[in-house]
């Protein structure tokens, strides 16, 4: 209980920085100007012109079997709405240090586990990310944030090169040292030598320890998305 109440508390400091910077620009200009245009959901960004060389954009793809690792053009983060005397402002934490390995035998995707370094989380505001980091998530005691998969996954149907499947996933998610069973869409992509996978898991943050404060002028909505784009190579 003292651990959840230091919390709360740190999450609340934070947002009084925050919030008093809102409430002397007014919500929308808050919104629209210090916050401005938050990065979209990521989304598959592979087109037709960047199929490997050797590759054709169609062609049937029987085997992807191996080991893949994510790397470089990876990231992952949140996303969150703060509500500012009933305005939304969406907020976006990124970061590149993502980490992590998917085993596929055939067209199953039999193993993967990816760890997150959540303390280089960033988001536009430096007050923001250090309440996030040393209060919220406590990064100095749980540094990462994990996905494991808890389930085969099959290929809905033969994957071709170039084209956009959907899968479900199940895995165990795990923040601030709390694992929760989770189930994620993503979209996934083969160009012939390399892939991506993108996708959001919807959480709620009061299942990992963390309430969403509320001080009256402006409050974090108590759900949120784990977001993820990954590029993936072989070996």
């Amino acid at each position: 209980m003292e651990k959840r109440t230091k919390v709360i508390l740190g999450v609340a400091a934070g947002l009084v920085v925050v919030g008093g910077v809102a409430a002397v620009a007014g919500p929308i200009v808050y919104r629209d100007v210090i916050v401005g245009e938050q990065a979209a959901a990521p989304t598959i960004t592979l087109e037709p012109s960047t199929v490997a060389p050797g590759a054709s954009e169609g062609d049937a793809v029987d085997d992807l079997s191996g080991t893949w690792t994510a790397g470089s053009g990876s990231y992952a983060g949140y996303r969150v709405d703060e509500v500012l005397n009933g305005t939304d402002v969406t907020v976006v934490g990124r970061t590149e240090d993502v980490t992590g390995t998917a085993t596929v035998e055939g067209l199953q995707l039999t193993a993967a586990e990816f760890t997150v370094d959540v303390a280089s989380i960033e988001t536009d505001s430096s007050s923001r990310d250090g309440y996030f980091r040393d209060s919220a998530l406590r990064v100095q005691e749980f540094p990462t944030a994990t996905f494991v998969l808890t389930g085969v996954v099959d290929a809905p149907e033969t994957p071709a090169v170039g084209e956009v499947q959907t899968l479900t996933v199940t895995g165990d998610l795990t923040i601030a040292g709390v694992t929760q069973p989770v189930e994620v869409e993503l979209q996934a992509v083969f160009d012939g030598e390399s892939g991506q996978v993108a996708g959001s898991i919807p959480i709620t943050f009061a299942d990992y320890g963390v309430e969403a404060p509320n001080l009256g002028f402006v409050s974090v909505e108590d759900a949120g998305f784990v977001e993820f784009s990954l590029a993936l190579t072989q070996g």
